[in-house]
């Protein structure tokens, strides 16, 4: 994990994450670059996404993040952890007891990363920009204050 990750960054692709997964069945991303500026996250997908969809898409994250839903954490065993999710993102040093992060009832990963308390903390959500290349879609964000 990144230090110094930002937390507002950091929550925000846990929303976009499940608001893939809840619009297009996506699943969450297998690789993102989280920075304070912009951020990147790439999905398995098999095309670019229309200009309607990336609307909505951005849309459904800002309705989420103005819902002001608490982010909160609890702890479960690696065993009952691994039926439950994809720990597959986790780093060797996560150990046996894993940390899932949870966003209101929107969402549930496990994460080592820094967290806003609140969604109503991140601020505005944007799409910088979309591209597919070979099966992989990315999607550029970043947030305004």
């Amino acid at each position: 994990m990144k230090e110094n990750m930002d937390p507002r960054m950091h929550t925000a692709e846990h929303i976009l994450n499940q608001t893939m997964i809840r619009m297009f069945q996506s699943g969450r991303c297998f690789s993102a670059h989280i920075e304070k500026r912009k951020s990147k996250c790439d999905y398995r997908f098999g095309r670019v996404l229309e200009e309607e969809e990336i609307r909505q898409l951005e849309e459904k994250v800002n309705v989420i993040i103005r819902s002001d839903l608490p982010v909160n954490e609890t702890f479960m065993g690696r065993e009952k952890a691994e039926k439950e999710f994809n720990l597959d993102r986790l780093p060797e040093e996560a150990g046996d007891l894993i940390r899932i992060v949870t966003v209101g009832d929107y969402d549930a990963c496990p994460c080592v990363g820094p967290h806003v308390r609140s969604t109503s903390e991140i601020g505005r959500f944007l799409i910088g920009s979309v591209s597919f290349d070979e099966g992989v879609l990315r999607i550029r964000f970043k947030l305004s204050p």
